[in-house]
């Protein structure tokens, strides 16, 4: 990464050039809530179509999945979430910022801590005790904070023509006449018959789907299951653009193999997963496997290692912290046979040829889309001082992404806005998009300036029609990272950039 490279700056580029937008923005905007531009939407599909590509077209043992986000809710009491899927809220006393304890700074229980009231820079100094919690506020370093209590994560809605709200309010004087837990016991029971969830996360759709796809399309272990789509959790803190939203997409794979060669495919995925985001270009240096320690694995895991990136994110310690990417878990036969427990479905494999019944192991890598994007994005920001043809030094911001995920691939360029270049430059985009290279015509300003828009885009080759265009139909070609020109046929400048995308 650019040691240029802030969120502020970020934030900045993905307005002004259309990657990322805060929702409903002119209501004042949403909390944790963004879109996608029309440069961030590319992104975003082009590297969820890179997974899809190499975790199931590339493959032979792994077939894809779409499951419904709302589900039985008994899937969820199976999978643990309804008991347990909740976080420890904590309350600022100070600054009034809500966080998990888990995540909170830790401070040694008894020392003196300084900070400002109400979490404000000018405010008045004041000194707090840490109690024998041993964390502090995460915003204002406040130790002076409320009990935990736990906060559920899964997001509630109600399925069907009754309306709980309804049923509540016939039930008010019977619920005004018990006591705190009996009204919460009664609440219960009304809103149950419709409760159902937003699912927080994909993975339990592959597992319910587990025999259906044994059955259909012929599949043994080791094999997996993969899937694409947006998962939903009730955040009690949400920050730094897209890291940490309430609404996100996974790309999640659960593969299924045989008790005893659990470990050896565990340390086979980890490995890979690793070596993807390498491979599309974010900085090795960038990046780093960090394995659970036992105390801290789910109640599923045998092992779990996360791959996480260093974003530029603004901590007390100044400029940069480490941030989940994606989680590779051993998650045993955990998830199949509580789904057998409580389903009453036999989720065993039977292997005809050697006669053994087993329940499989499964392997999961859990990899984030929206964080993904985000690392992407921040990982190819760059600024450099360059010479401008007139000889002078400007910043030149530039974002490097491979080729593969670049939302734009080309730009395209009459030199003169007359003698029908425009009308060649417009053939060309044409001739690009019908062979699937997403390009964009630009002819406004000059053309260091339109190189300069496409630089902040990304776009990694930018086109040139010109006077020469006309006369042997050869046009030129201008590399983002290097800046080098060629001139190339234009006969042959589809299969030039198809080569160039794919790095062959």
């Amino acid at each position: 990464m650019s040691t240029k490279a802030t969120m502020e700056k970020i934030v900045s580029l993905s307005k002004r050039r259309g990657f990322i937008f805060q929702s409903s923005e002119i209501y004042g905007g949403l909390k944790a809530s963004y879109d996608y531009g029309p440069l961030g939407v590319e992104l975003k599909k082009n590297i969820k179509e890179t997974w899809w590509r190499d975790m199931v077209h590339s493959r032979e043992d792994i077939v894809g999945l779409d499951c419904s986000i709302l589900m039985h809710s008994d899937v969820w009491k199976a999978s643990g979430h309804l008991a347990g899927f909740s976080d420890p809220l904590v309350d600022c006393k100070n600054c009034k910022e809500r966080f998990r304890a888990d995540k909170a700074p830790l401070a040694e229980a008894g020392s003196e801590i300084k900070y400002r009231e109400g979490g404000k820079s000018d405010g008045k100094k004041l000194t707090g005790t840490v109690d024998e919690r041993g964390y502090v506020c995460p915003v204002c370093a406040c130790p002076d904070l409320s009990a935990e209590r736990q906060f559920n994560l899964m997001f509630r809605t109600s399925l069907g023509p009754v309306d709980p709200l309804q049923e509540i309010a016939n039930a008010a004087e019977e619920l005004a006449a018990l006591d705190p837990k009996g009204r919460m016991q009664k609440l219960s029971e009304i809103m149950k018959p419709s409760a159902v969830y937003l699912r927080p996360e994909t993975a339990q759709g592959m597992f319910v789907n587990f025999k259906n796809i044994l059955d259909s399309s012929r599949v043994k272990p080791p094999f997996g299951i993969a899937q694409v789509g947006k998962s939903y959790r009730n955040e009690i803190t949400t920050s730094n653009l897209t890291f940490r939203t309430c609404e996100f997409e996974q790309m999640e794979m659960e593969f299924f193999v045989k008790p005893g060669s659990d470990e050896e495919w565990y340390t086979y995925w980890r490995d890979a997963r690793l070596e993807w985001y390498i491979n599309l270009g974010i900085k090795p240096e960038n990046l780093r496997l960090r394995e659970h320690e036992v105390s801290e694995l789910a109640h599923y895991a045998k092992a779990c290692s996360d791959i996480e990136y260093f974003f530029p994110f603004e901590t007390q310690n100044g400029v940069g912290e480490w941030g989940e990417l994606e989680g590779i878990a051993n998650r045993t036969d955990y998830d199949l046979k509580k789904h057998t427990e409580y389903s009453g479905k036999d989720l065993s494999y039977f292997n005809s040829e050697t006669k053994e019944r087993y329940v499989p192991y499964v392997i999961e890598p859990a990899a984030g889309a929206d964080r993904a994007a985000l690392a992407f994005l921040c990982d190819a920001y760059d600024e450099e001082t360059v010479v401008s043809p007139k000889g002078k030094e400007e910043t030149r911001t530039v974002l490097r992404f491979d080729p593969k995920i670049a939302p734009i691939k080309a730009a395209v360029f009459p030199l003169v806005k007359r003698d029908g270049m425009p009308e060649v430059a417009h053939k060309i985009v044409q001739d690009l998009q019908k062979a699937g290279i997403n390009s964009f015509y630009d002819q406004s300003g000059a053309v260091g300036r339109r190189y300069r828009r496409m630089d902040e885009a990304g776009t990694p080759f930018c086109i040139t029609v010109d006077s020469e265009t006309l006369e042997n139909e050869t046009i030129t070609i201008r590399d983002r990272d290097t800046m080098a020109q060629e001139r190339i046929s234009v006969n042959g400048l589809v299969s030039e950039l198809i080569k160039r995308i794919r790095d062959e």
